[in-house]
């Protein structure tokens, strides 16, 4: 991995060249980017561990609590949507709080939380159970999402020349935590109960917040002066935004009902329905990271990555169920192909996303520096959360309405709508460019045509 030997050094435009300039940098990590490193990657884990860890058994236990699946559907739902504001309000007043005490604190709040979802099955089933479980959830969002922002941000700060090579490679912890979490939740609840999973993990956040106060470095930068609103408006940002959405939607949709559409169609028990997940988590940790190293390398192939991998991932929706029209019988062996191909193509589409967007902005006029990284960061992670709410709530309900196969399909539609909508945007870039330049010329000429007079006067 080609790694810039100063962090503080100048940044290019992502997007261009930048496969020429990691070149001309120092193979070898300075001490300071391999710390940031080992935080980024501990986070990474311990998040994707408890974002996957509920899937096994919580639907079933909370049916057993008398919650229907739409409710169900919003209690993972809801952590999306605060992790949407607080993204929003972390990365624009990230460089006031400080990235290392936003990162540090939010891990340490997250794991305490963590362990006390772990008791939410001794509070009385019905509207207690309901309300523990949407406070819990809620104060782990907050959390997690100061982490997930000043982490992203201070990863982006340390790599300026290889920001997706370095981010793709540490997915593949967070894919290790997606691996981890659906087995190891499923045993631990199968072996120990329901408390003993939230539990474990807990305990493990809460161990990593002394390693990171002690390696993780302190950046310090001004405010800067644009807001997400210009960043947001920006075309190809929007575009991003909402390619960004239907992926994060398409994740979140399989919370609430894979686990309840195995067990009913395949009879497995919960701890295998945890090996399930796998298929999916597996091949998106694999791919990645050469996604990663591709889109640095070869930065042109980078939206094309984003948009045929975003047709893909809703292919794989319409297949994943299996849509009674197909009349083709649902199979195991078939559903975990399907999420294989699924994990790779969400890795195809997520990995360019930060390069894009910090490319876009930088073209732009927004300043270098930890103030718009913070931006860029959370704004990623907002419209990731508005995706992971409306998946898990929709897929909720539409489980309950019309079944699985339907609503796997319909969930195909946004990321199919998504994907065609951003490769017609950049089909039509470069002649949009074109008469910008053209315009550009034009509006000089006028310039110069009616200074001339002035200019040959005695």
């Amino acid at each position: 991995m080609d790694a810039p030997g100063d962090p503080e050094g100048p940044r290019p435009p992502a997007g261009d060249g930048s496969a020429g300039s990691a070149q001309e940098t120092p193979r070898r990590l300075s001490r300071e980017q391999l710390f940031v490193l080992i935080s980024t990657a501990s986070l990474n884990l311990g998040s994707m561990m408890f974002y996957s860890i509920l899937g096994p058994f919580f639907p079933k236990e909370a049916e057993n609590k008398g919650v229907s699946n739409t409710v169900i559907g919003m209690i993972f739902g809801c952590y999306a949507l605060f992790d949407l504001v607080a993204s929003l309000v972390f990365g624009k007043y990230l460089v006031h709080i400080g990235a290392k005490f936003m990162f540090v604190a939010g891990m340490f709040v997250s794991g305490g939380v963590t362990i006390l979802f772990g008791v939410s099955d001794q509070v009385p089933e019905g509207p207690m159970f309901i309300a523990m479980c949407f406070l819990v959830r809620v104060a782990d969002a907050v959390s997690f999402s100061a982490a997930v922002t000043a982490s992203s941000s201070v990863l982006a700060k340390a790599f300026p020349n290889n920001v997706a090579t370095v981010m793709g490679s540490l997915e593949i912890f967070s894919g290790l935590g997606l691996v981890l979490g659906p087995p190891l939740g499923g045993f631990l609840y199968q072996s120990f109960g329901y408390q003993m999973p939230f539990i474990f993990l807990g305990c493990i956040l809460l161990l990593m917040v002394p390693l990171n106060m002690c390696i993780l470095p302190n950046y310090e930068s001004d405010p800067g002066e644009h807001s997400f609103w210009k960043l947001i408006t920006l075309p190809k940002v929007t575009l991003i935004a909402f390619v960004i959405n239907s992926l994060s939607s398409c994740f979140g949709f399989l919370d609430p009902t894979l686990s309840l559409f195995v067990l009913e169609k395949f009879n497995l028990p919960a701890g295998y329905v945890g090996l399930v997940f796998l298929g999916l988590a597996l091949s998106y940790t694999i791919s990645s990271p050469l996604f990663g190293l591709l889109s640095d390398k070869m930065p042109h192939l980078r939206k094309w990555l984003l948009v045929f991998g975003n047709l893909i991932t809703a292919g794989c929706y319409m297949l994943l169920g299996l849509v009674p029209v197909l009349h083709i019988k649902s199979q195991l062996w078939l559903l975990v192909l399907i999420l294989v191909i699924n994990g790779i193509s969400t890795g195809m589409s997520v990995i360019p996303t930060f390069p894009e967007i910090l490319g876009c902005a930088y073209e732009n006029g927004f300043e270098e520096g930890l103030s718009t990284l913070g931006l860029v960061s959370g704004l990623i992670n907002a419209m990731w959360s508005v995706g992971a709410f409306i998946g898990p709530t929709l897929g909720g309900f539409l489980y309950e309405k019309i079944g699985f196969e339907w609503a796997a399909a319909v969930q195909g539609l946004w990321a199919l709508t998504s994907g065609l909508a951003m490769g017609l945007f950049y089909l039509l870039e470069p002649s949009r460019r074109k008469r910008s330049k053209l315009q550009n010329i034009l509006s000089t000429e006028e310039e110069r045509t009616a200074l001339l007079p002035d200019e040959i006067q005695p």
